[in-house]
């Protein structure tokens, strides 16, 4: 079978099982999801990107393997002013996508049956990309993500996430397991998921494997669509770090950065002994990525930002540019007003009175021009707060604050 055989073949049998189990299987709800992810709101994409707030939020966003919709809803909602168009090869999630979007209200947004490898089949190109959980099941990824590549306009962001093979040994097992049990009933993801459910119902207590299911996945996998998207699925591809800037290098994107960069800091491994934490940060970059990637197996995934130059890089060191930026509160928090609040990430953390304060003066900023009087900058803030510049600089790095470059009449 030559390779687009192969390829058809494959990607049938992806659409059949979200055909069979469309995933993911999130309620429908009649109004906005609730809560947040920072990683589908562009301001903070663009923030984490390139260090400043955009200039303009009216942006063109591609939902590559929207699923059912529940990401792209969210980007819907957090981005009213964009133009969110979503893509699937299941027909099925495809309706359930749609339904979902217009029981909400969320009317800026598309929906296409549509292969990411035929993606030049859609005019223009998207200032930013939305393609988590995916290239992964393709049969071949690297194709995919350079066909996402010819629609990234410059300067644009894409934001990717696929599975780690370290923290998904025992998940792979399984895999494998319930295939080999399945014979040539393989395909038939409703015996899969019957006999994947068997399998570990019948386990000794203490079998590694009925361990690891209980402890990290049994109760998102109570759902079969859940416990089919993780144990059935006809592709899947674990990548090593190694793998990853091989995939990455051969997309023609530049690296940004991990989505979740807390996670690769040595730090919170080695933090309890500085002489060897000083010497492990002698390391090049990646290696210190694939230190981190040995010493702690539960990272069951990769999620990143990869950019099509040029884009701007904003790193606020200047003293006198950062007393010029105008700073507005991250919507991304929850439990606002108060010192106590969950952050971008739903991490708890506690604010200095001095900090809550210098929020409150941040709150509801709008950086545009025009108006009765033209925002407050940082230096206007200092001046009024008990912070320092450093202090401003460690707000913007806690994705606290937006800092936006001032925007000057012509």
């Amino acid at each position: 079978m030559d390779d687009s055989k192969t390829t058809q073949v494959i990607s049938d049998a992806v659409a059949r099982l979200y055909n069979t189990y469309p995933f993911p299987p999130e309620p429908i709800l009649d109004e906005a999801p609730p809560g947040y992810n920072w990683r589908w709101y562009w301001p903070t994409v663009h923030n984490f990107c390139t260090g400043a707030a955009p200039i303009s939020n009216k942006v063109r966003v591609l939902d590559a393997g929207c699923g059912t919709g529940v990401s792209t809803e969210y980007i819907s909602h957090l981005n009213p002013d964009a133009e969110v168009l979503g893509i699937d090869l299941s027909e099925r999630a495809i309706a359930t996508a749609t339904q979902r979007c217009q029981s909400s209200g969320a009317t800026n947004v598309q929906f296409r049956q549509l292969s990411i490898y035929d993606v030049d089949q859609i005019e223009g190109e998207f200032d930013w990309i939305n393609c988590v959980g995916v290239i992964h099941h393709m049969p071949d990824p690297l194709k995919g993500l350079q066909a996402l590549a010819t629609k990234l306009a410059p300067g644009g962001f894409i934001h990717l996430f696929v599975y780690a093979a370290i923290g998904r040994w025992e998940i792979s097992l399984m895999q494998r397991a319930i295939a080999l049990v399945q014979g040539s009933q393989r395909g038939d993801y409703r015996d899969g998921v019957q006999v994947g459910r068997q399998i570990f119902a019948t386990l000794p207590e203490g079998n590694r494997l009925k361990q690891r299911e209980r402890d990290r996945w049994a109760m998102e996998n109570q759902r079969d669509e859940c416990f089919a998207d993780m144990y059935v699925h006809p592709q899947e591809v674990d990548y090593t770090l190694d793998d990853l800037f091989k995939l990455i290098d051969a997309s023609g994107l530049e690296f940004v950065g991990f989505s979740n960069p807390e996670i690769w800091q040595l730090d919170r491994l080695l933090g309890q002994d500085l002489v060897l934490l000083d010497r492990a940060k002698q390391l090049s970059e990646k290696d210190q990525y694939r230190l981190v990637e040995l010493l702690d197996p539960e990272i069951t995934h990769f999620e990143w930002f990869l950019a099509r130059p040029p884009y701007p890089h904003q790193t606020w060191e200047d003293d006198t540019t950062l007393l010029a930026a105008v700073p507005t509160r991250n919507p991304c928090m929850e439990g606002w007003p108060s010192q106590s609040i969950f952050d971008h990430n739903y991490q708890i953390i506690s604010l200095e009175q001095k900090e809550f304060e210098f929020l409150q003066a941040c709150d509801g900023q709008a950086p545009t021009l025009g108006g009765d009087r033209p925002p407050a900058t940082v230096s206007d803030l200092l001046s009024q707060s008990g912070l320092s510049l450093e202090d401003v600089r460690q707000l913007h790095q806690r994705q606290l604050i937006l800092l936006h470059v001032p925007q000057h009449n012509p």
